[in-house]
């Protein structure tokens, strides 16, 4: 929907031929491409229609979106059908949020190898929480959960780490049973913690001794092995961070709160504030300081340069799905646990055009008039993009 203040596709459109001119040849291909997607998204370059009301005849032009997973006008109806496809695999028991964050000098390894240490993120994630749940001594059992992958701050520094939501139970090694973790308590921490360290750290020594990281500007000298190992030195010493919040008051309360997480980019619009003389202002969150609200002011460059810093490489998956809710077994896993916990099976929706799922997942109509807020509005008119090589999606919301 139309909102009155400030984009971050408005500062791609004032400041960003300036930023290519100046740090172009720095940008790779993906970051070029998004800057360009929100710059052109909902506007004549993408094509469009025009809609006139029933009842009024009120017109209105609707530009097509970018579809770009980094945009922040593109994710609503995304988000929203994601939504509605998890609920249907919800199970009648506790959720836990586990989080898994590296350290800032594996981040900065991170930052210059995103496909690489980001797969390991997952990788050493996924089987430190399988191993731990599948131990007797533990809870014995073969878990599900799904994983997203944040790389940013509310100050949009580079901070990745990963969102963990695991339904509180598995199956038994026979299948024969449901297994319940014990009431608030999900898995120990610091065994989480201490696991993920090494399995992490394994992964990556395994990953430089294939030749599969790169080095460059100020972490060039960690291409010698030597520079490389006392880099990494210090952090397996170190305690890494593993917060395992409340559990869930419970299972759709885990959606509305997951909802802000998993069609996320680094900053939505709402948190923009003010874009004036070269300066863009917007809202963060100091969770260091009781979590006040506060503004921070970035020159225009800067905010482009670390908005730019969480652009994913291109097919990259950044919501990934693991034991029980593995895409390969999810529908016969999931029907495994039902039967175990004495489920009744999910019940199943037929299909409906873009709108009318819009409408029934938010409760926002992209038919009704705006104007007379009776009618419906009718489409009259198409328009193709300026371009031919784009695929117009038409998606207003």
């Amino acid at each position: 929907m139309a909102r009155s203040g400030p984009e971050v596709a408005d500062i791609f459109r004032r400041y960003g031929a300036a930023y290519r001119e100046t740090y172009g040849a720095s940008l790779c291909t993906a970051q070029h491409r998004v800057m360009s997607a929100i710059e052109l998204c909902r506007t004549a370059a993408l094509g469009g229609h025009v809609e006139r009301c029933d009842r009024c005849d009120h017109q209105r032009i609707c530009y097509n979106s970018c579809r770009d997973r980094h945009c922040p006008k593109c994710q609503s109806l995304a988000r929203a059908q994601w939504l509605e496809d998890r609920r249907s695999e919800l199970l009648d028991t506790q959720y836990f949020h586990v989080v898994f964050t590296v350290p800032q000098p594996i981040a900065a390894i991170a930052l210059q190898n995103k496909e690489v240490v980001y797969n390991i993120l997952f990788r050493a994630t996924a089987e430190t929480l399988r191993t731990i749940a599948a131990d007797p001594k533990h809870l014995g059992a073969q878990i599900g959960f799904f994983a997203v992958l944040h790389t940013w701050g509310q100050t949009l520094f580079h901070h990745p780490h990963l969102h963990c939501v695991v339904p509180g139970g598995g199956i038994s090694p026979d299948g024969t049973r449901w297994i319940s973790c014990r009431k608030n308590f999900f898995l120990p921490v610091p065994v989480l913690a201490r696991l993920f360290r090494r399995l992490f750290l394994d992964y990556l020594r395994q990953a430089f001794d294939a030749g599969d990281l790169q080095f460059f500007s100020s972490l060039e000298p960690l291409r010698v092995a030597k520079a490389f190992l006392r880099h990494i030195a210090p952090v397996r010493r170190k305690d890494w961070v593993v917060y395992a919040k409340p559990p869930f008051a419970g299972p759709d309360e885990v959606l509305k709160y997951v909802a802000r997480y998993t069609h996320s980019i680094a900053i939505s619009n709402n948190r923009l504030l003010n874009i004036n003389d070269g300066k863009v202002q917007f809202r963060w969150k100091d969770y260091r300081d009781d979590n006040r609200q506060k503004t921070m002011t970035l020159g225009a460059d800067e905010f482009i340069r670390r908005f730019l810093l969480h652009i994913l490489p291109d097919r990259f998956q950044r919501i990934r799905y693991y034991g029980f809710l593995a895409n390969r077994y999810r529908a016969e896993k999931l029907a495994l646990c039902r039967q175990l916990m004495r489920m009744p099976p999910p019940t199943v929706k037929d299909e409906v055009n873009y709108k009318d799922r819009y409408e029934a997942l938010t409760g926002i109509s992209l038919k009704t008039c705006p104007l007379c807020r009776c009618g419906t509005m009718v489409v009259i008119e198409t328009f193709e993009c300026a371009s031919s090589r784009r695929r117009p999606f038409m998606d207003t919301s």
